[in-house]
């Protein structure tokens, strides 16, 4: 029997578990939306497809599944790459649909095609982030390229995937068993893991060596083994420090969590990752700013410091640092091996008390120094109060997003995460208008969960119109808008570098100047919350969090960067042989 492609994608999608599609109308994909008004699938309107791409996004990283997004041609699908590309490099598992040009109008640029280097090539703006980009030629061919899309963008290192169709593929009518054939295709394929003697090999050397360190990214997460690092931990007793996408892997107030290395750790993680002798690193691919730039005086000294690394992609064992081990295996199943062994060799553990005390004096002795801005009443606030308060009211599982710029540094620097997989930032692409609307992906994934949204006002002037999403679908968010009426890192950078602050910082008529956020939100139709002393904060989100509702929170912060002894090569680019930091401006 044959029906039209569009009501056998839709019955796909639901027959795959599909929830929720994120995405936004165009001429070429409205057959599929006709379809989804009869379906179970909830489909999430937005006012622009980044907005789509990022709530997708944040849904993938809390729900634990892969995202599906709804676009359209052309500017639909440029308007949607930030955010696919920004999934892409945080390794977020996406499938993206497309509506593309009519297959009959090949060659002729009809309406919003991209085509000024080849016909029907909207696929090639996706193809330098996306594990790879369909185009579909033929309506027989929809079931099996969707049933490869959803795999690969699961397997492996997973990722984003487009599959672009032409919309009038969408009307064209097909049998269904091409559909009913795919059911009979796994819907999850098996990880590798490793033996015994790979296992015992890996335990020796950390066990043998002196000062041992974990170094753990956002790919213990993404594996879903953080119950298993953190029963390895507690076993051998061995620390463990993170880059930013491995924020929380490990609890903050675990005895044995060092911190973020790197531009934004202090100087007694960099220390500690940089003087051990062994390091295991798990699902990290040591990226430039959690490395120092990659120099060995600052946080790591390898292969002076033998590295093995453990993960799914091979591409990136040894990419940026020699493995005296590479193993190539699904972290999960990888680290049950290495427990039971471990187990085995040594049932009684092991306990590093001298550590932990060390561990837990520096961390008192961070808190304490960070006093003096906590309690300053100070007005614009400071952040490091603002983040403080913001921890105090927030339940220990709930989700926060963040942004770029103060937001994200802070809180890898400062802000406790207790619950693994609870903070949401952008890692690889650093997105700036990620985590806005990524907090609507997290709040429609995991609804009973307390949502907040910490962003700058550059991150949050990008795309005001996530409001509307948020009114029309009554997602309750609370996104706390840290205002200082600037692009604030950039500007710290600038002006220690160059003495101007030139596109940095928001002036009108000569005067500092910022939208009113909270008089946009009540344009929006939602709760607006403009805070007007420091004292004001705290309760102000208190009753935001308490309303369940959709809440803006416009917060005037003190313009200064975030405190850091780290290193970042940059520095040295802008000022070379100077040692210049940054400082306030």
């Amino acid at each position: 029997m044959k029906k039209l492609v569009s009501q056998l994608l839709v019955k796909y999608l639901e027959d795959r578990g599909v929830e929720h599609i994120f995405g936004l109308c165009g001429h070429t994909n409205i057959a599929v939306l006709t379809e989804l008004e009869k379906s179970s699938i909830r489909f999430i309107n937005v006012r622009h497809e980044q907005i789509a791409s990022h709530a997708a996004d944040g849904y993938a990283r809390v729900k634990k599944e892969t995202s599906v997004v709804l676009s359209h041609v052309g500017p639909g699908m440029t308007n949607a790459a930030t955010g696919v590309a920004n999934a892409a490099l945080d390794s977020i598992p996406m499938v993206v649909i497309a509506g593309d040009i009519p297959s009959h109008y090949y060659g002729k640029h009809p309406h919003q095609e991209i085509n000024l280097h080849s016909d029907a090539a909207q696929v090639d703006v996706y193809k330098p982030f996306v594990k790879r980009a369909w185009r579909v030629e033929r309506p027989e061919h929809v079931a099996e390229i969707l049933e490869k899309a959803f795999q690969l963008a699961e397997s492996g290192n997973p990722g984003p995937v487009l599959v672009s169709v032409p919309m009038d593929i969408f009307s064209k009518e097909v049998e269904e068993s091409t559909f009913e054939r795919v059911k009979h295709h796994t819907k999850q394929l098996e990880k590798p893991s490793i033996d015994d003697v790979t296992a015992k090999k890996v335990i020796q050397k950390l066990v043998d060596a002196k000062n041992p360190v974990i170094y753990v990214g956002g790919g213990v997460v993404l594996a879903n083994a953080t119950a298993e690092l953190k029963e390895l931990v507690d076993h051998l007793g061995i620390p463990v420090a993170h880059s930013l996408m491995g924020k929380g892997v490990l609890p903050d107030d675990h005895p044995l969590t060092l911190g973020m290395t790197g531009f934004w750790g202090t100087k007694f993680i960099n220390e500690k990752t940089r003087t051990a002798d062994w390091i295991l690193g798990l699902g990290t691919r040591f990226a430039e700013a959690d490395s120092s730039s990659w120099e060995p005086e600052y946080t790591f000294d390898i292969p002076n410091t033998k590295l093995i690394q453990i993960d799914i992609d091979s591409s990136e064992i040894g990419r940026n640092y020699p493995a005296e081990m590479g193993i190539v295996a699904d972290l999960k199943q990888a680290l049950k091996v290495i427990n039971r062994v471990a187990k085995e060799l040594y049932p009684d553990g092991f306990k590093n008390e001298l550590l932990e005390q060390e561990i837990a004096k520096v961390r008192a002795e961070f808190i304490n120094s960070n006093q003096q801005f906590v309690t300053d009443n100070a007005f614009p606030m400071q952040p490091q109060r603002i983040l403080s308060e913001v921890r105090e009211v927030l339940p220990r599982d709930a989700y926060i997003t963040t942004d770029v710029g103060w937001n994200k540094n802070g809180v890898g620097q400062q802000f406790p995460i207790y619950t693994p997989g609870s903070v949401l930032t952008p890692g690889g692409f650093a997105t700036m208008g990620f985590g806005a609307p990524a907090a609507l992906g997290a709040k429609v994934a995991n609804p009973e969960k307390v949502v907040v949204s910490l962003v700058g006002d550059g991150g949050f002037g990008q795309n005001p119109a996530l409001l509307a999403t948020a009114r029309e679908e009554n997602i309750p968010v609370v996104w706390v808008v840290m205002n200082n009426s600037a692009f604030g890192t950039i500007a710290g950078l600038q002006k220690a570098h160059f003495g101007t602050t030139l596109g940095t910082l928001f002036h009108a008529d000569g005067e500092s100047y910022s939208p009113d956020y909270a008089a946009i939100a009540k344009a929006y139709g939602i709760e607006g919350i403009k805070v007007n002393s420091a004292e004001e904060f705290k309760p102000a989100l208190e009753k935001a969090i308490a309303m369940n509702k959709p809440v803006v929170l416009d917060v005037p912060m003190i313009n200064n960067p975030t405190p850091t002894s780290g290193h970042w090569n940059i520095m040295d680019i802008y000022s070379p042989g100077k040692k210049v930091h940054h400082v306030t401006t």
